[in-house]
């Protein structure tokens, strides 16, 4: 008898979400600013929801700088006198949401796709973003350190698109 009731509870928990679900990406859709995070390649329906929703007003920021700092991907830097240390890590003080969300962006805008089915030639799914990326790794970063001045530079890219109000294929 209480098994049913859960199985019940679990199936109209599911329904309800994706109610939810459909109505978020109908309102996304209204918003301006979603078709323009969405025309850069790797960034999906979710992520660029997710993105908007924890961005809000890009008008907030003066500069692209402080959309990082928000983000929690600036360097924190340790100093103290004649001291300055080799190793810096990002602060993580911003939304953890967001960085998630760019975090997997740019793992979509790096990975390899096939270009057609019928072929077997391999392409980025973001050109700059994965020259970007080789540039990093032939430097000698290790991936995640690679990944995440991926993050920054996309952060970069996206305010400057919001506040131009562009597509990414406009400036592309």
């Amino acid at each position: 008898m209480s098994l049913n009731i859960y199985i019940n509870i679990i199936l109209q928990y599911k329904e309800h979400l994706s109610k939810l679900e459909t109505e978020i990406d109908a309102l996304a859709k209204e918003v301006e600013e979603y078709n323009i995070i969405k025309s850069i390649p790797g960034i999906g329906e979710k992520v660029a929801a997710t993105i908007i929703s924890e961005i809000g007003e890009i008008d907030r920021f003066n500069n692209p700088k402080k959309l990082v700092a928000f983000a929690g991907i600036d360097p924190s830097v340790f100093e103290s006198g004649k001291f300055t240390a080799t190793k810096n890590r990002i602060t993580k003080r911003g939304s953890s949401r967001l960085c998630h969300a760019l975090y997997m962006a740019v793992r979509c805008a790096i990975r390899d796709c096939l270009k057609k089915k019928t072929t077997d030639e391999v392409i980025p799914r973001n050109k700059k973003m994965r020259e970007f990326y080789d540039k990093k790794r032939e430097e000698g970063k290790p991936f995640k350190v690679a990944v995440i001045a991926c993050v920054n530079k996309l952060l970069h890219w996206i305010f400057a698109l919001l506040k131009s109000k562009m597509t990414f294929q406009d400036i592309a």
